[in-house]
């Protein structure tokens, strides 16, 4: 697939991939090479949807998938990362750095997603298949409706729409509610369930497990938003703090769970091979990965590499760049990991003492605040630092080589397991107890004879810190536990510092509680739009609007059956 991607990067020298800076809605047709003649063959599609795996998802990338997912839930601590530190202070406003990007990143999918249907639907020729065509809309639909979930779930609101070009030329229109956002997603995910093929053509590819793994997680949130019943426009939730969820919806996420499990993956045998370069992409694990290209920038150009190494790795020692001495754990974090939990720890962030064979390979490895010292005050980020050129073979300046996961299948085990829970206190189902006890077995940990809330709650932190996942949980939890998510959050006592007690053989938290953090509120379960892109489309400021859809494509019960 990588080698088509460039093919299609190479016809299009010197058009640019993203949302304009101008506005969020102006986005260059990475389709649009040649639209009348381009179109005239399966492969051809199969080229046009590559980028929608990369390329337009690199600024989310960059930026959003940690600053919210691992900053605004105190996974992270990054004092003077403006993108990220607003946010876990809950101090942001309209103004903050970031909110323009994250919300244009988002639209960036969304816009391309809509280009390909769009030119594939103009421009085919008789020559493409009708299976090729249905697949490419699949698996735009399929991106479209993760970045509608994600802009859903972070504004509580958003703009739906299909036609960008259309959209560009009237943009002043009202957003969204956020049950409809979440709805669209849903629609999306359910035709990208039913149309996508069983089997990736090429690695990577998306396919219909992929869109049943992914609609797992977003109809458990939906399942908090609406009350009873599949969602009809009317019976939208509003008692947040009921306890309660849409029992239509978590049975919806059980079944989906179940149809992703059904299909061709397996946890990886050890918890650290997932973030191995030999064995990080495109394993047995993997449901959905952003597939970045390998080699340097200037050689697959801007946008086509995966930059995260570089906004983690602490030292010249560990990374070609290295900007992320100053980000790294929380001390919510590090303490809340199990003593016994050593084999996620050990992958996920790095401890006084800790030796990593894959980091500075030629010198026989490195061992955290040993081969470097002055590191006892913190515990940096190890998960997505996998070292130098020297090391691996393809770790240049900006861009590791590996991929990024949106979606594994430990988190679907535990999405099961949610659902089946469900608006009971415990449970001691056996299916459930079975996939999620397979999450804590492969990382070292003992089995459970019951689960509850704090169960799932502990095992989602911990197995998927710093893949940009535990804000969502959280805000989930806040669909229907509201008042225990804000007062979670104004205990979590962020920008705490910490440090080593030699003694005691353990990270003890220091004097100073922190400084510079607001007490969350309802509010800050929402973040704002930023102040330039309300500029644009004053009625950004308003409240939003039901949107009107038409019948339902897919039927549920018959995609369930």
């Amino acid at each position: 697939m990588k080698n088509k991607i460039l093919i299609l990067v190479a016809m299009m020298a010197g058009v640019a991939f993203f949302a304009s800076c101008e506005d969020f809605l102006t986005s260059t047709n990475t389709t649009n090479a040649n639209q009348e003649t381009y179109f005239d063959s399966d492969e051809a599609l199969e080229t046009a949807t590559a980028p929608l795996y990369n390329f337009v998802w690199s600024n989310f990338n960059g930026k959003l998938y940690y600053s919210m997912g691992d900053g605004r839930s105190n996974n992270l601590t990054a004092r003077w990362s403006d993108y990220i530190y607003p946010f876990t202070n809950f101090t942001e406003t309209a103004l903050s750095p970031g909110l323009e990007d994250a919300w244009g990143s988002l639209y960036s999918v969304i816009a391309q997603a809509n280009y390909t249907i769009t030119n594939i639907q103009n421009y085919s020729t008789a020559s493409v298949s009708e299976e090729a065509k249905i697949q490419a809309y699949a698996e735009a639909r399929f991106m479209r409706g993760v970045a509608y979930w994600y802009i859903a779930s972070l504004w509580g609101k958003g703009i739906i729409y299909t036609d960008t070009a259309a959209q560009v030329a009237n943009p002043i229109v009202p957003p969204h509610r956020q049950v409809d956002v979440m709805e669209f997603a849903i629609r999306d995910l359910e035709y990208a369930a039913a149309n996508l093929s069983a089997t990736a053509g090429d690695p990577g590819r998306v396919t219909k497990y992929s869109a049943f793994g992914m609609l797992s997680r977003v109809y458990l949130s939906m399942a908090g938003l609406t009350t009873d019943g599949q969602y009809d426009g009317t019976n939208i939730e509003t008692n947040f703090n009921d306890g309660k969820r849409n029992a239509y919806y978590l049975d919806l996420a059980r079944k989906a769970a179940i149809k992703c499990i059904e299909g061709p993956y397996a946890l990886l045998p050890e918890y650290k091979q997932l973030f191995a370069v030999p064995t990080w992409n495109n394993n047995s694990e993997s449901i959905f990965q952003l597939q970045w290209l390998k080699g340097s920038n200037d050689a697959i150009g801007w946008g086509g590499g995966n930059a995260l190494s570089a906004f983690f790795s602490w030292s010249t020692m560990v990374g070609e760049t290295n900007w992320g001495n100053a980000t790294y754990a929380s001390w919510d974090m590090v303490r809340e990991y199990d003593p016994a939990d050593v084999i996620r720890r050990h992958a996920t962030i790095a401890t006084v003492g800790a030796f990593y064979d894959d980091l500075n390979t030629e010198n026989g490895g490195y061992t955290y605040d040993v081969t470097e010292d002055g590191y006892d005050n913190k515990c940096n980020v190890k998960k997505h630092v996998i070292g130098k050129l020297a090391d691996n073979g393809q770790s240049y300046q900006q861009s590791s080589g590996v991929n990024t996961y949106m979606m594994r299948l430990a988190e679907v085990y535990l999405n099961l397991a949610e659902a089946i829970l469900g608006n009971n206190e415990t449970t001691n189902d056996p299916t459930a107890l079975q996939y999620y006890n397979a999450v804590r077995e492969r990382a070292g940990m003992p089995t459970k004879m019951i689960i509850r809330y704090e169960d799932l709650r502990y095992e989602r932190r911990i197995e998927l810190a710093y893949e940009g996942q535990y804000w969502y949980d959280l805000l989930r939890r806040s669909y229907y536990q509201r008042q225990e998510v804000i007062n979670y959050l104004n205990n979590q006592e962020r920008n705490r510092g910490y440090e080593w007690d030699e003694a005691a053989g353990t990270y003890v938290a220091a004097e100073d509680p922190g400084e510079g953090v607001s007490v969350a509120t309802e509010q800050h379960l929402l973040i704002p739009i930023s102040d330039v892109d309300r500029g644009r489309n004053n009625l950004l400021n308003g409240e939003p609007v039901a949107y009107e859809f038409g019948e339902r494509e897919v039927n549920v019960a018959e995609l369930y059956n």
